[in-house]
């Protein structure tokens, strides 16, 4: 089957070249969104069949495989004309057929996209500017630019993932020096309004749908972020000290974990958020899920993910063992930093999910005064669970306890094969 794939702009009146009228005469079966029928309905011929573009997908997939096609390309090949937003292919939808119908012959005639008309009406190079789509998608690849302090972001947004909640997210995290950019209706002359605001005006704002935006830098622009932070900058529970891990420890965990190369991040027994923070600033390509018992850290981790400006941390309170963690994310890193007496039913039910060459850290102080007996749990766990123990870490700070930085994964099969 083959599609031939027509970007259109919001322009009443389109224009395309000889070859696509051609094609656009020549057809007989066309599918797009119901914008672009209206905008397109003059130009098709008066027996044209129109298949709505609409969700579910799989249905309209469904039907264009049940359609019969009259109109036939140069090798017989049954083909349909689909009208597009912008660039097909910039998060459009070629990239939909290609994953639908990998098999399928795609012809593609783009026109501009909506950040490049943006860009054009501001007269700004963008080149260089980090693009995000937030139209039916969650906030992790823009919490990921902000993170990451990227100078130029264009946004393609949606109802929820307004202009407005878009500026009003990022107040919330601290991000206050961009300047927004916003177009709607660009390409429809009568409609296309291009709007430049702060910050705090944009989050006061609505705007007709649909528009897009973009991110550029204002004059108080900083873009820094830390790199490991001081347990003394965190708010803590009840003003405990000890209750939080500290930043050279919480550092060397974060190593041991190997985020670098993980996907998905458990933090069990987050108290201060200090680690789950700490990944999230570092790694920001991280899904971050943060367990813990006690409610009143709920707002702590809270207060110190909007202080740090560490979005999207997915924050879950109550006892892990009770809690349904199949819905969640699979994870590949574990850092246990509470156990209350039950490590290795923890561990266990972690081992549970973990992925395939996952990895999970327990950090365990040593006390020539106060007995423990963590280490000897986590041993014992490891070993009835079959988990790969990697060497301990030992470190020391100040008058602080000395501390054992512990990980542990499970076998694989040509490890347990040596073994």
């Amino acid at each position: 089957m083959k599609f031939i794939v027509i970007g259109i702009t919001d322009h009443p009146k389109p224009w395309f070249p000889p070859e696509v009228m051609d094609i656009i005469q020549q057809g007989s079966v066309f599918s797009g969104g119901k914008r672009h029928h209206e905008i397109v309905a003059h130009l098709l011929p008066a027996d044209a069949q129109w298949i709505d573009i609409t969700v579910p997908l799989d249905a309209v997939f469904e039907q264009y495989k049940r359609t019969p096609l009259s109109w036939r390309g140069a090798r017989g090949e049954a083909s349909l004309v689909v009208f597009a937003s912008g660039d097909p292919l910039f998060f459009g939808f070629a990239n939909t057929i290609k994953r639908e119908m990998p098999e399928a012959e795609i012809v593609l005639y783009p026109t501009f996209n909506s950040l490049q008309m943006l860009a054009h009406r501001l007269t700004m190079p963008y080149h260089d500017m980090r693009i995000v789509s937030l139209t039916g998608r969650p906030w992790q690849e823009f919490d990921k630019a902000l993170i990451e302090h990227a100078t130029k972001i264009g946004i393609l947004t949606d109802k929820e993932h307004t202009p407005a909640a878009i500026a009003q997210r990022m107040l919330e995290y601290g991000y206050k020096d961009y300047t927004m950019h916003i177009g709607e209706h660009l390409g429809n002359p009568a409609k296309e309004k291009v709007t430049t605001l702060s910050l705090e005006e944009a989050a006061l704002r609505q705007f007709e749908s649909p528009n897009c935006l973009i991110l550029s830098p204002s004059g108080d622009y900083r873009g820094v972020r830390p790199f490991g932070i001081p347990e003394s900058a965190f708010e803590l529970l009840d003003g405990r000290e000890k209750m939080i891990t500290k930043m050279p420890v919480r550092l060397l965990t974060l190593q041991a974990l190997g985020l670098p190369k993980r996907h998905v991040f458990w933090d069990i027994g987050f108290c201060t958020g200090s680690v789950s923070i700490e990944a999230r600033l570092q790694f920001p390509h991280l899904h971050v899920c943060s367990f813990e018992v006690r409610p009143e850290c709920e707002a702590i981790i809270q207060d110190n993910a909007h202080r740090f400006g560490a979005p999207g941390i997915d924050v879950h309170i109550g006892d892990f063992l009770e809690t349904d963690i199949n819905s969640l994310p699979r994870p590949d890193a574990v850092f246990i930093g509470g156990h209350g007496g039950r490590l290795k039913a923890i561990m266990a039910k972690v081992l549970s999910v973990l992925a395939p060459n996952g990895v999970m850290v327990f950090n365990s102080v040593t006390s020539p005064k106060v007995p423990t007996d963590s280490h000897k749990l986590w041993d014992e766990a490891c070993q009835e669970l079959n988990l790969l123990q990697a060497p301990p870490l030992h470190i020391q700070l100040n008058d602080y306890n000395p501390i054992e930085i512990l990980s542990a994964s499970a076998h694989t099969s040509q490890e347990c094969l040596r073994l």
